[in-house]
């Protein structure tokens, strides 16, 4: 072995490079402020690892880059573990970056002569920012592709040619497969060649010039190894600790629930980086943030606005880093180099703040919480959905969203009902309406408390009520149904009803519907509504059919005729309602008393997906729908 290791060292000299590394003159000895550096070359070696095998199941496109690293996170043995480990040191990166900036303004390591080596720091520190700006949308989820354009668009300020570096960052005129290859491009292959290469630079200057002391020493001098090389180590092994901490997190508090998460091959649901719903270019995304290390920027901008956002983008950046190039010139003053401190904390305690600022206005932002909301629901049932498949089609993960009446269903009558209808009292996506509701609130519509409500009290605030102040076709509806005729007729025969009246006919038209979210129809008590519907009783002023005509289910033969309201057959049903939908001003539903327009716009896939929605006819894994409950009369009949 002595003889090959002689061999080895005459070909190479490798004794000679290990004794200059590890025998370096440490002037005053080993410090734990000296380690920051360190720790930031083993983050930059863990995330190369990590990047390498993370890049072995990634497939850079905009349809599979989702997809793969939904792979990497549920499927792939120890994925999110690999997963974790390259996303939080990326963070703790940053971190790190901060205290070693700190620790060499603080310690004057930026004055002659080591001017050329602070600004390859500065260098550095873009490097590393733009790998975690690069990095941020490869997973292709909703908020790394929304948050990646609003950062990209502030390109386009640039004066003159802002326009130009924005195409040629995005790809082209618009976001999409090409921005995703050319973020990869950048993020796994030239921005870390930089870094290592300019890190090679870092380390040689830095060598030449060796470590900056105060003088006289207050210690003995010492070599790296081994006093230092323990320090850094244990340093080093901290950051490694404080990333696992965060992969883990989210631990089960019970042993049980973690050893049946392991069995079932699901620790990836609890453990590792966070993954979104795949990006989906047609939505409008909310909850756009940067992440927590931009957010001082993004908050900073808010404070410019029109003509002046150019210089919150662009000019006043500019301008704090181009200052930070001067600082070995103003340090070689002693009040220039306490210039130099004062001004870094201020810019850290000034970043500290802001980013508490949008932390805080973000919380108090009803809309932004029910857009975090909203995207963390839509997280967790692309989930289901892929799990309930078995897997992924070619069209992809997005696709499986957007024919999902859960998730879709919801955008679609945000965007085209909730201008006159609400849904339990908000517009779908759990947002407040933008202006008031003029029509019925269709969030429990068809199911048994909705009919009861519509049979009871159709002028209500949650019905015809809400029309008061509504106009159609530029007409005021003013009192048109909360005094017509399906108000007087219930203000009318209110009291000669009973209870045990109206839960029947409640029962009666629910099992027109034969939906699944209603439960078991009453058989017994829906034939009693059927009596009650056809004939009445004795002191009623007419009947259901004198107004409403309705072939009842399992039978032939239609009672009533077409009047002045709605076809009631299969009422609340997915074909009642689709029909109603396209043209509710048809003879058989409102004809000439119809103040609603019709959705002949939609596609059969929207109206498809609104209607299931309404109905609440959507896929739940492994989950069973609550029915409603039959109400039964109480013992006195009323």
């Amino acid at each position: 072995m002595k003889a090959l290791l002689n061999w080895l060292d005459d070909r190479t000299g490798y004794r000679e490079i290990l004794n200059d590394a590890l025998y370096e003159r440490i002037p005053g000895g080993a410090r734990w402020r000296y380690v920051w550096g360190s720790t930031l070359t083993f983050t930059f070696v863990v995330q190369m690892i990590t990047g390498v095998f993370l890049w072995m199941a990634y497939s850079p496109s905009s349809q599979t880059a989702w997809e793969s690293v939904y792979y990497i996170q549920y499927e792939m043995q120890f994925g999110w573990l690999l997963r974790g480990v390259h996303h939080f040191t990326a963070q703790a990166m940053i971190v790190l970056l901060a205290l070693h900036f700190m620790q060499i303004i603080i310690d004057g390591a930026y004055k002659a002569p080591r001017e050329v080596n602070f600004w390859l720091g500065l260098i550095l520190m873009q490097l590393v920012l733009g790998l975690s700006l690069t990095g941020y949308l490869l997973p292709w989820d909703q908020k790394g592709y929304w948050a990646t354009k609003v950062a990209t668009s502030l390109s386009s300020m640039v004066p003159v040619i802002g326009p130009d570096i924005q195409r040629l960052v995005v790809g082209g005129p618009s976001y999409g497969n090409h921005t995703l290859t050319r973020f990869f491009a950048l993020h796994a292959g030239v921005l870390p060649a930089l870094l290592i290469g300019f890190l090679a630079l870092h380390i040689y200057v830095f060598r030449r010039h060796g470590i900056t002391v105060k003088t006289p020493p207050k210690a003995a001098d010492t070599t790296f190894w081994p006093d230092q090389v323990f320090k850094d180590a244990v340093a080093c092994l901290g950051v490694l600790l404080v990333v696992l901490v965060l992969i883990f997190w989210n631990a089960p508090q019970h042993s049980s629930e973690l050893g049946q998460l392991a069995e079932e091959g699901r620790l990836g649901d609890v453990f590792g980086a966070d993954l979104g719903a795949p990006a989906d270019p047609t939505e409008n995304y909310r909850a756009a943030r940067p992440e927590w290390y931009f957010l001082f920027l993004f908050q900073f901008l808010k404070y410019f606005s029109g003509d002046v956002e150019v210089f919150g983008a662009i000019y006043i950046p500019a301008a704090v880093m181009g200052f930070m190039f001067l600082m070995p010139f103003i340090g070689r003053w002693k009040l220039g180099h306490r210039f130099n401190v004062i001004y870094m904390t201020t810019l850290l305690i000034g970043a500290a703040v802001l980013t508490g600022v949008a932390l805080k206005e973000d919380r108090a932002d009803e809309k932004v919480a029910a857009a975090v909301l909203d995207a963390h629901s839509k997280s967790e049932r692309i989930r289901e959905l892929i799990v309930d498949r078995g897997g992924v089609d070619t069209a992809g993960a997005v696709n499986l969203l957007r024919n999902d009446p859960k998730t879709y269903g919801a955008e679609l009558f945000a965007q085209k009902c909730a201008t006159c209808h609400q849904f339990d009292g908000h517009d779908g996506t759990g947002e407040p309406l933008k202006i008031p509701a003029t029509a019925s609130d269709l969030g429990q519509f068809g199911r048994r408390e909705w009919i009861r409500g519509m049979v009871t009290e159709p002028a209500g605030p949650k019905y015809f009520g809400a029309t008061v102040g509504a106009s159609y076709n530029g007409e005021p509806v003013e009192t048109r149904f909360t005094e017509g005729e399906m108000a007087s007729w219930v203000e009318e025969n209110a009291e000669s009803m009973t209870s045990e009246e109206i839960n029947a006919v409640v029962e009666f038209l629910v099992a027109q519907g034969d939906r699944a979210d209603n439960g078991a129809v009453n058989s017994e008590l829906a034939a009693a509504g059927r009596e009650f519907f056809e004939n009445g009783n004795d002191n009623l002023t007419s009947a259901c059919v004198d107004c409403h005509a309705i072939r009842p289910i399992g039978e032939d033969e239609e009672l009533g005729d077409i009047g002045s309201a709605p076809l009631l057959t299969g009422y609340a049903s997915e074909a009642w309602l689709r029909d109603f939908l396209r043209n509710p001003g048809a003879e058989h539903f409102y004809g000439d008393n119809n103040a609603m327009r019709a959705f002949d716009n939609l596609s059969d896939q929207e109206l498809n997906l609104i209607v299931r929605w309404l109905l609440h006819n959507w896929h739940e894994p492994e989950t069973v729908t609550e029915p409603d409950t039959v109400s039964e009369p109480d013992d006195s009949g009323e």
